[in-house]
């Protein structure tokens, strides 16, 4: 198996169980990987019933504490990396992102149109349904901002629903991405960039949560803001690139589970 979809929650009861199920309903066979944050509303205990539904293609990781959206993602990184996945997903779980929009971003990916594949709502095709105004303003400006100060030629560069090929990852020194918040994927995006990799951005409908609670704050948007000044100042005296690749052979935090033996479709 080849493809594999990082999904963090927290409190996410609401939405966990469809999301799950969405994805493996897909015709093109997707692993799943939860990383949940001890989600005191039974998340996790959710995704273990599901677990037994799912042998072998679902999988959890559970952190103690709440530890940021980044921490969650470069953590499923080095996990799918040491079990051999070639194509890493990050989607959220409140199905603001469509599950059925995964095989167009692995698409893009795996045709060789992008090494990273973003699901865009800022490119013609892409959308945004029932955001109010101000915070349809605040993104879109954000991506704007993003772009004048950075340079990098994404339009919707705080997209979280995003394909990497392994060779990226790899390639990553993760120590050296410092946001964990808003501003997280920001810099995962300009890394890969500065990289010399190649970002294709793929349109789709972004549709607000209907359950949950949002984890949109202040503080996050702040990040945001100030975060892309010091990316980019950052930039000029750090190297993103790791010395020795992210590979199977160089991870060990995960070496004594076993690797998905799912076969693909």
């Amino acid at each position: 198996m080849e493809k594999l979809v990082i999904i963090p929650t927290y409190n996410e009861r609401e939405n966990i169980s469809a999301i799950i199920k969405a994805v493996m309903d897909l015709e093109q066979q997707f692993h799943v990987l939860i990383i949940d944050d001890s989600s005191p509303d039974g998340t996790a205990d959710i995704v273990k019933e599901l677990q037994l539904q799912y042998p072998g293609q679902l999988f959890m990781e559970q952190r103690k504490g709440k530890l940021g959206l980044g921490t969650a993602y470069i953590y499923g990184f080095r996990w799918a990396l040491a079990k051999g996945y070639h194509f890493i997903f990050e989607m959220d779980a409140d199905f603001s992102h469509n599950p059925g929009d995964l095989p167009r971003l692995y698409e893009a990916c795996k045709s060789g149109k992008g090494d990273l594949a973003v699901g865009s709502r800022y490119v013609k095709g892409g959308q945004i349904e029932n955001w109010p105004f101000d915070r349809l303003f605040l993104s879109r400006g954000a991506s704007i901002y993003t772009r004048m100060v950075t340079w990098m030629p994404v339009n919707d560069s705080t997209a979280g629903f995003v394909c990497y090929k392994r060779e990226v990852l790899e390639t990553i020194n993760f120590d050296q991405i410092n946001f964990v918040g808003y501003a997280f994927q920001i810099e995962m995006k300009f890394a890969a960039w500065k990289l010399g990799f190649k970002i294709v951005e793929v349109p789709i409908t972004f549709i607000d949560r209907r359950f949950g609670t949002s984890k949109m704050n202040r503080n996050i948007v702040k990040e945001g803001i100030l975060g892309v000044l010091k990316i980019q100042w950052q930039s000029l005296f750090k190297n993103y690139r790791l010395r020795v690749k992210n590979t199977p052979e160089t991870i060990h935090s995960f070496s004594a589970a076993p690797a998905p033996t799912a076969a693909s479709r």
